[in-house]
């Protein structure tokens, strides 16, 4: 079904039962921000707060996310938008299966669609790995920009893998420095 507006989307959205992580859910974590974004970020799925709160990256990871978009003049309610692979949270915070993702990806493809942005930023690999390349090296290819249709893809450091290892965290705010320069270039106004 081709959807027309966004609370239509959600709504079906939040009805989905097409895997076995909508029968564990507390709640639909559809996404969060500018529904014109010229600029989506990505993640691969909900964690426990996300769940709870039913809002991505709202937990400490979403805490340093937030700095990162503050350093670059972004911000999850006015510039951008955010969204995951999978809109349930995976069992004990795991990533998400290939099913899981393959049953899910439709409902972002709609967002897309219908915020059309000019450039998606994928946190972690999993994100990067099923929209940029299947052998997506985060540690290897972050920061780099691969052109796809009408989208510019960028894969980068999910935010908690950056509280795991804070080693990375330079090189995260390398790529968000490139993001800013990259939407300057393209002439979108933060």
């Amino acid at each position: 079904m081709k959807y027309e507006d966004f609370e239509q989307l959600k709504e079906e959205c939040s009805k989905c039962n097409k895997c076995s992580l909508g029968s564990t859910r507390t709640n639909v974590v559809f996404g969060v921000g500018n529904e014109s974004a010229d600029i989506m970020f990505v993640g691969e799925g909900p964690g426990e707060n996300e769940d709870l709160q039913g809002e991505p990256f709202v937990g400490k990871a979403g805490q340093l996310l937030d700095k990162y978009l503050q350093v670059i003049g972004l911000d999850r309610k006015s510039n951008i938008y955010i969204a995951n692979i999978v809109k349930c949270r995976p069992p004990g915070n795991r990533d998400p299966e290939s099913g899981e993702q393959d049953a899910c990806i439709e409902w972002l493809r709609c967002q897309t669609r219908l915020i059309k942005p000019k450039i998606i930023v994928c946190l972690g690999r999993i994100a990067a790995q099923k929209l940029i390349s299947e052998d997506f090296r985060v540690t290897r290819q972050h920061g780099e920009f691969i052109k796809k249709g009408n989208i510019l893809f960028m894969g980068t450091f999910h935010p908690a893998a950056l509280l795991r290892n804070p080693s990375n965290k330079p090189d995260a705010l390398s790529d968000f420095q490139a993001l800013r320069d990259k939407a300057e270039e393209l002439n979108i106004k933060i």
